[in-house]
């Protein structure tokens, strides 16, 4: 929904503060940028690294998490044979 549909519903009354607030939100961060949602089936989505989101169990992020120094200093040490994609913002 972009921001005048909200700000529309808003002022009509079809959505509370609460909600127009959340689906600005929403909005902003649909922008190019990463943002989360909760999965169908419980898992955490990440929205906007690809055309399609990054979907793992909370249990998967936390053990990638952790293991997140380990990338960067995979990444460093292979930078020569990496490549790297444009992205849009």
């Amino acid at each position: 929904m972009k921001k005048e549909e909200i700000l529309a519903k808003l002022q009509s009354g079809e959505l509370t503060l609460e909600q127009a607030t959340k689906a600005l939100e929403e909005a902003d961060a649909k922008k190019g940028g990463l943002y989360c949602k909760v999965s169908e089936k419980g898992a955490i989505s990440v929205y906007g690294l690809q055309r399609m989101p990054v979907t793992l169990y909370v249990e998967q992020w936390l053990r990638l998490l952790d293991f997140g120094e380990e990338i960067r200093t995979f990444a460093a040490s292979n930078e020569a044979s990496l490549k790297r994609k444009e992205t849009k913002m």
